[in-house]
Formats: C-alpha cells, sequence, structure tokens
C-alpha cells in the first residue's frame, strides 16, 4: 500500500502572522479562523515563530503583557515543520515526540500548509497514530519560565 504524504491531507489555506503584528490582532485572527495557532512569518513567508492561544495567555496576558505588545514577545521561536513530502506516519510521531498539536508545512523556505491533530484523526488509517501523538501531547509537561 502507497503511504501518504502530509500533502495529501495538510491544510493548504493557511493565515500568518507577521512578527510585529500585536498580540490582539493575532488572537482577533484566531477568533475569526477559529483556530488556535498561527505561524509567525517574516515578509517572504518564512516561519520564524509560531504563536498559539495558549502562548497568549501564559506568556502574554499572566506575564502582564498589553495586548498591543508585538506577537514575537509571546511566540515560539524553535518552529518544528515537516516537508509536504514527509509520510504522515513520520508528521504523527514528531508531532508526538515534540508534543505539538499542529505542524508547519514548509517547502523551499515558504510555509505552505498546517498539519493537525484533527487531520491524522479523520483518517482511518491514522487514528491510533492521531490517538497516540495527542497522548504524549498531553502528557504533563514542564513548568514554562
Amino acid at each position: 500500500m502507497k503511504s501518504l504524504k502530509v500533502r495529501e491531507i495538510m491544510t493548504t489555506n493557511v493565515s500568518v502572522a507577521r512578527e510585529n503584528s500585536t498580540i490582539k490582532e493575532v488572537a482577533d485572527q484566531m477568533k475569526s479562523l477559529n483556530v488556535g495557532s498561527i505561524p509567525v512569518c517574516d515578509s517572504s513567508d518564512k516561519p520564524i515563530g509560531i504563536v498559539t492561544d495558549r502562548d497568549i495567555v501564559i506568556r502574554g496576558l499572566t506575564s502582564g503583557s498589553d495586548n498591543s505588545a508585538p506577537v514575537s514577545s509571546v511566540m515560539t521561536r524553535n518552529v518544528v515543520s515537516v516537508s509536504p513530502d514527509t509520510d504522515v506516519h513520520e508528521a504523527a510521531k514528531i508531532m508526538a515526540d515534540n508534543q505539538i498539536r499542529r505542524l508547519p508545512v514548509v517547502e523551499n523556505g515558504k510555509i505552505v500548509g498546517m498539519l493537525s491533530i484533527g487531520d491524522l484523526a479523520v483518517r482511518d488509517i491514522y487514528v491510533n497514530e492521531a490517538g497516540d501523538a495527542l497522548s504524549s501531547i498531553s502528557e504533563p509537561s514542564r513548568p514554562m519560565k
């Protein structure tokens, strides 16, 4: 059986933020798109970070950041990503190993898609892997500094 590639199940219409976007602008963007994370890209769409709703709360609100602060002040800078040609099983393992629910898909240095746990779970063949990834993601993590 042919293995499925990330490009076959990823979301391709990805909204991004710029590092000088405000926390409020990105939060509004998340609300209107009904998503929990937004990749942060430079002007050539190269991912330089990712911001989640949790980042906004934990690194922003609870640290006293104003909602007009740049999103770069709360984003995660070490972006874990995959290429569109990554095998879906490998992508699920990367998500589990890194305890992440959403994985930017990058080709030629530019963001071309996002892969989520939901994308894996809707494919019956990957239900076990999505469950394993979600179990790993949901393990208690170390406190943030």
